[in-house]
């Protein structure tokens, strides 16, 4: 009926009129006056907000606001003033050597600081965030080093690249022995088992002997008589149990198969030299490096 109030006998409060299976009723309980006000400051606030602040698309912009507030502006004095504070940091690296850079524990900091972060943007898809490596991708924190591990040494490889196609790029080439037919299958089966046996893997004797004879005609070159490598060719050092590939025969076989050859790009012209002296610094750092 038009007019009828009906007052809910539980609650005390009246209905809305509204049922839902046959004794569901809906009660006519409004908002408490406390939210609907902040409700409505809310929206005050918000239309104050599209008024000072950029906030709404135009078809070629956006409206600019009373204050003229830009994001990307204050992104860029952020920037500035950073630069400005690191500028001496930024200098002192640029005409100090590395034995003098870590002689100064402010400067240093900044510099394993600084390194760490440019690993992460740069190194880490490749070496691992904690720089361990990954099969293909050399360990930095341990002591094998194909092209040196002093500080320099670093350096120049994070600069030149490995087979990268700069000028300076350390170069080596291991020949595919199995690809290019200059070795057959059971030779090289041979010579991964003597070569494993180098780090102390026992294996078939015959087959161990056979290999040695192989290694020393082709292998002895580059990597020496005692299959220690040479820093000068970037050969392995096949005697310590560090395996790039992995070090079971099979991937050793695949090795002298294959020749492998991976690419380390040279971030000269990507990455300023201060930024690359400062990632030699943080990965010698890392407990690697000789």
């Amino acid at each position: 009926m038009a007019g009828h109030k009906e007052v809910d006998a539980v609650t005390g409060v009246e209905t809305t009129g509204h049922v839902w299976d046959g004794d569901l009723k809906e009660l006519n309980k409004p908002l408490p006056k406390w939210w609907l006000y902040v409700l409505y400051a809310t929206i005050v606030w918000s239309i104050g907000y599209w008024v000072v602040y950029p906030a709404w698309p135009l078809v070629d912009g956006y409206t600019r606001g009373m204050i003229g507030y830009s994001q990307r502006n204050e992104v860029t004095k952020d920037i500035v003033a950073a630069k400005e504070a690191q500028a001496k940091f930024v200098a002192a690296i640029a005409e100090r050597t590395p034995a003098e850079i870590e002689k100064d524990s402010d400067l240093m900091e900044f510099v394993l600081r600084g390194g760490a972060t440019q690993f992460g943007n740069n190194c880490a898809p490749c070496h691992g965030r904690g720089a361990q490596g990954f099969k293909g991708y050399p360990n930095l924190n341990d002591d094998d080093w194909l092209w040196g591990g002093s500080i320099e040494a670093i350096e120049q490889t994070i600069r030149n690249g490995i087979r990268s196609g700069h000028a300076d790029s350390h170069e080596s080439a291991m020949p595919r022995f199995g690809i290019d037919q200059i070795l057959t299958p059971a030779q090289i089966s041979d010579t991964a088992a003597f070569v494993l046996s180098l780090s102390g893997t026992s294996g078939d004797a015959a087959a161990i002997e056979r290999g040695k004879v192989v290694f020393e005609e082709q292998c002895v070159a580059c990597h020496g008589p005692e299959g220690k490598g040479t820093v000068e060719m970037g050969a392995p050092n096949l005697t310590d149990g560090i395996w790039l590939y992995g070090g079971q025969k099979a991937d050793i076989e695949e090795t002298i198969r294959t020749g492998r050859g991976g690419v380390m790009p040279a971030w000269a012209g990507k990455l300023d030299p201060v930024t690359i002296k400062m990632l030699a610094i943080y990965v010698h750092a890392l407990g690697g490096g000789q």
